[in-house]
């Protein structure tokens, strides 16, 4: 059987938890006997609104979700729920404590889908709980709360490729459940259109025909997917797939040019080309005076990580090439597209050298050098120079000791 985990999505999951210190955060708040209330809340919202599942008692859907949750061989306790709710949705919470985790179908669904359906959805679901992703989401609540402070740039693009990923996950396991690739992509053609497919007379052949149009837009049309969950045609592919692959190695290499839509942070005509001037340009300024410092080295990254998800990696490959030679060509891309940048390259270039909080004569005259070949004149480019001393430069501790 091939694996339900994808290994970009485990290893951002570990990168994540690691970068916010997720053992040290883990064991100050036991140790603080502090809690979120979270089993409080849900447990009291679904217990006061909705209706739980057991033998009796929705004894047919409380059956299908216990033989979806042994087929995944999940053995934590679950308590299922159903919400009178028109939207299309489901959802899962994870206890903190020594309750039963928390698994909610809307009821709009039972109207809309077939039993495999309903397998798919609850296994999606069960998905999420055996992957643990409700545990780093509230990691990432403590350290960043939401509505009041906001990650770096950067880990803002990894949690959100993480989330993207984890939904192709638990997608996995919803395939695992039902077995069945015609319900799943009518699961997701029904959640996406509110529609009845049966009585539209829409058959599983021509949704799959559709989702390769819309699907192509994203592999070569410049289509982004920037939302909480990835979009259909990506969804839909991948379970596609999950459930025809032969072995990992084909399934892995059709994921990966999935993967590449998710990675994705812009698709302006510029986007690629002020990468590689970012990166170039950054390590030549830094590598002026014969040593590139901590600084220089992180403020490029912090500048690349607005356009890129991986920026050290991206850096790294930059590295491998010639150097110089790709600094001219994204000079040129730039300058072709808009001459006005001219002024905006210049600044970031004097950033980088500034970075280090020491100001060589070597690097005065690189930045002089370069600002004459952009075409500026000495004037602008000691205005330039100017504005950035007096907007960033801050001298050492050291050197005022």
């Amino acid at each position: 059987m091939l694996n339900p985990e994808i290994s970009l999505e485990k290893a951002l999951q570990n990168q994540i938890y690691d970068a916010l210190q997720g053992d040290v955060v883990k064991f100050v708040l036991k140790n603080a006997e502090y809690t979120s209330d979270s089993d409080n809340y849900w447990r009291s919202k679904m217990e006061g609104h909705c209706m739980k599942a057991d033998e009796k008692l929705l004894g047919s859907f409380y059956q299908l979700c216990q033989e979806v949750k042994t087929k995944l061989g999940f053995e934590e306790p679950v308590d299922f729920y159903v919400t009178g709710d028109s939207s299309i949705n489901a959802f899962s919470i994870a206890a903190e404590g020594d309750q039963p985790h928390i698994v909610n179908v809307n009821s709009e669904l039972f109207n809309l889908m077939s039993e495999d359906e309903l397998r798919f959805v609850v296994g999606h679901e069960l998905g999420h709980l055996i992957n643990q992703d409700t545990a780093l989401k509230r990691l990432i609540w403590f350290v960043y709360p939401p509505q009041t402070t906001l990650p770096p740039v950067t880990l803002q693009y990894k949690i959100h490729l993480h989330d993207n990923l984890a939904e192709l996950v638990a997608d996995r396991y919803g395939y695992l459940a039902c077995e069945n690739l015609g319900a799943c992509v009518t699961a997701f053609f029904k959640m996406a259109s509110g529609l009845d497919l049966e009585r539209m007379q829409v058959g599983i052949s021509d949704l799959l025909v559709d989702n390769s149009k819309h699907l192509d837009y994203f592999l070569h049309g410049g289509g982004m997917s920037h939302y909480d969950h990835p979009v259909n045609p990506i969804r839909v592919e991948a379970i596609n797939l999950f459930a025809n692959a032969e072995n990992q190695i084909e399934l892995d290499r059709g994921m990966d040019e999935l993967i590449q839509i998710l990675l994705k942070v812009g698709n302006g005509p510029l986007d690629g080309p002020m990468s590689v001037f970012l990166a170039t340009s950054g390590i030549i300024a830094a590598n002026i005076d014969g040593n590139v410092t901590k600084e220089e080295y992180e403020h490029i990254l912090r500048s690349l990580s607005n356009s890129n998800i991986f920026p050290r990696a991206f850096l790294d490959d930059i590295l491998k090439k010639d150097v110089d030679a790709l600094f001219q060509e994204s000079v040129n891309q730039i300058l072709e597209y808009n001459p006005s940048l001219k002024p905006a390259l210049l600044d970031y270039i004097v950033g980088v050298v500034l970075a280090d909080k020491d100001i060589a004569e070597k690097e005065v005259n690189f930045i002089y050098h370069i600002g004459k070949l952009l075409g500026l004149s000495v004037k602008e480019i000691s205005v330039i120079f100017a504005e950035q001393v007096q907007r960033n430069y801050v001298p050492s501790l050291d050197s005022i000791s």
